[in-house]
């Protein structure tokens, strides 16, 4: 069962190229935003569609894969577990993120 334990499975599309950072030591980050869509009926019976916005980091081969192939726009798939953290900003307010640690990537569509 440990295995089901803040665990994160997404399909979406990339909105925005990724922004790759590189560490002292050669350690790598890639973030990026993913959007996932769902669809519903209304009571009126209108389709409505609903977008949701992921920010999504990788680590290590995981952001060589997404810096080599992903781009703004792609179809991706991604399984991560969910994080939260804090930081202070420029102007000493604390800032509270969550975000997806993506384990692995899949390159879907063409």
């Amino acid at each position: 069962m440990n295995a089901m334990r803040n665990r994160v499975q997404l399909i979406g599309h990339v909105g925005n190229d990724p922004e790759i950072k590189t560490f002292d030591g050669g350690k790598k980050v890639a973030n990026i935003t993913l959007a996932t869509n769902e669809s519903y009926k209304n009571e009126k019976g209108e389709k409505v569609e609903q977008t949701e916005w992921h920010r999504i980091s990788a680590w290590g081969k995981t952001a060589d894969i997404i810096e080599k192939y992903v781009t703004k726009g792609k179809e991706i798939a991604i399984d991560g577990k969910l994080t939260h953290r804090s930081y202070d900003d420029k102007n000493g307010e604390k800032r509270f993120i969550t975000e997806v640690v993506a384990n692995d990537v899949l390159l879907l569509g063409k």
